[in-house]
């Protein structure tokens, strides 16, 4: 093997990358070695940006050889590198400087940014349904299910699927609100927050002092906690309900909100089928009031020149 000490980034995950292929070595086939072998000396900043289908072309390989050495390595897959790759980007560069590595990665290519940017959708949809199990999925529909009203907390990058749960449950005959307050703001809202209700928090990684607030109160007023979270599951499983897996973006290619999204849209989808009923009824009122309001609107004259 070429010295594992090559490369350029923290000594976070790439430490681990190199440690975990000297101790898994001796269990690796040899497609896999070469994967390997690769992964421990090729720089952190190409492996960031890199598809499996472009790592198993530069290790000679294929980008299913590619996954599955990760997954021997310890990985759930070529993601879950990157995002330790990240961290230590993340800790050591200015934002700027890593805003700079990735236009200096995809340059002007269309053809290379059009596929960066799906391939890595790709990936983290993908990792997305391996990470949340059924019995993740069961235990957060069960704990919203029953809720009285259900508080869906985002703030910065997590707004954006927090503001959509609130919104699809309301289009369902569900109460919902959205909280994105943070500091002293954040009160008022929590203040609404009581027994019978439940909050499903969306935020991937950062921990932040409001999240230990919001489910400390959760817990004191009787009310239910779905997580939605990349790397804070461990932190909070055992104070909530329920923790669904959202891969983040390693790359910053993708919105960070991308697998929130798609969590939301499958706990709504389940409460539909809980109360068809009262889903149909709210569709249909939503219709006739989106009806009345186009009405309203008068036609538009065309002025006499």
């Amino acid at each position: 093997m070429k010295n594992p000490e090559s490369g350029s980034a923290g000594p976070g995950g790439l430490t681990r990358l190199r440690a975990a292929v000297r101790d898994m070595w001796d269990e690796l086939s040899a497609s896999e070695r070469t994967v390997a072998q690769y992964l421990a000396s090729a720089p952190a900043e190409q492996m960031m940006f890199a598809s499996a289908q472009e790592l198993g072309a530069a290790s000679g390989t294929s980008n299913a050889t590619v996954v599955r050495a990760l997954q021997r390595l310890g990985y759930a897959g070529l993601p879950a590198l990157k995002r330790e790759l990240a961290a230590d980007f993340t800790s050591a560069l200015a934002p700027e400087v890593r805003l700079q590595q990735r236009i200096a990665h995809v340059g002007q290519d269309l053809e290379g940014i059009w596929n960066d940017v799906f391939d890595e959708t790709q990936e983290r949809i993908e990792q997305c349904r391996r990470l949340t199990g059924t019995d993740a999925l069961k235990s957060a529909v069960e704990a919203l299910a029953e809720a009285r009203e259900v508080f869906c907390y985002g703030v910065a990058a997590c707004e954006l699927a927090a503001r959509h749960l609130a919104l699809a449950l309301g289009r369902i005959g569900r109460r919902a609100r959205f909280v994105g307050e943070t500091g002293f703001a954040l009160a008022d809202p929590l203040l609404a927050l009581g027994q019978g209700d439940a909050v499903v928090v969306f935020q991937p990684g950062r921990q932040l002092a409001e999240l230990h607030v919001v489910v400390e109160r959760a817990r004191a007023v009787g009310a239910r906690v779905v997580f939605v979270t990349d790397e804070l599951g461990e932190v909070f499983e055992d104070r909530v309900d329920a923790v669904l897996t959202a891969p983040h973006t390693p790359t910053g290619n993708t919105n960070e909100a991308l697998t929130g999204l798609i969590l939301a849209d499958a706990l709504v989808l389940a409460l539909t089928t809980l109360d068809e009923t009262r889903a149909v009824e709210h569709s249909h009122q939503l219709t006739a009031l989106r009806e009345q309001l186009l009405a309203q609107k008068e036609p538009r004259t065309r002025r006499a020149t």
